[in-house]
């Protein structure tokens, strides 16, 4: 691998958050999970979640880290947890996952369908060739079929999940979350940089 390509495959992993963001997203989920089964009371449990992702961000501050998405994790968390209290079900801990996962897979599947992948909006100003790879059929085509991983992603999940959530299943919507959280989102963004390695990036002409 040669230095750009190492330095672009930085970017990218750092733009979908890098290990410590898949951290600090989702192991308040798990500590929710865990303390559901040790207690069977639903505001421990949400407590406990809160407090580790106060925490995750306590050590962000204290390390003067990245802060977009422990911050982000912080207030999901925050948010899940007051919609389980107020409705009185787990289960709705995750609902507001599964609206996301919703919400991305229509968005990026609309934007692929209209040849505007998301995935080169937000990574093209990232690897330094802003909107210019619109312009060269074969990078925008690995844009595209990168963001089909993440449909599928969104999507299978949905499959899953959702129907374990009306059936308020909490500890098999749990582990399904958690097994289809970390493994499928680095397969999806490991598999989104084997495609857009596979093409040069475009080159932006600078100002003289």
């Amino acid at each position: 691998m040669t230095h750009s390509e190492a330095s672009d495959k930085s970017k990218v992993m750092g733009a979908f958050g890098g290990k410590r963001g898949i951290l600090d997203s989702g192991l308040p989920s798990l500590v929710f999970l865990i303390a559901f089964n040790i207690s069977h009371v639903l505001k421990t449990s949400l407590y406990a979640a809160v407090i580790t992702s106060a925490v995750l961000t306590l050590i962000r501050l204290i390390r003067r880290d990245t802060l977009q998405h422990v911050l982000s994790g912080f207030f999901g968390v925050a948010f899940c947890a007051l919609l389980a209290r107020k409705t009185g079900h787990a289960a709705d801990f995750y609902l507001p996952g599964l609206i996301i996962n919703l919400v991305y897979g229509v968005v990026y599947s609309a934007l692929n369908l209209v040849g505007l992948p998301l995935l080169g909006l937000l990574l093209g100003p990232i690897l330094g060739e802003n909107l210019a790879w619109r312009n060269v059929p074969e990078r925008k085509r690995v844009y595209i079929r990168a963001g089909w991983l993440w449909v599928f992603m969104f999507f299978s999940r949905l499959a899953v999940q959702y129907p374990l959530y009306k059936s308020g299943n909490v500890n098999a919507l749990g582990t399904a979350r958690l097994v289809m959280g970390y493994p499928l989102f680095i397969l999806a963004a490991w598999g989104s940089w084997l495609f857009i390695k596979s093409v040069p990036s475009v080159k932006v002409p600078t100002e003289q």
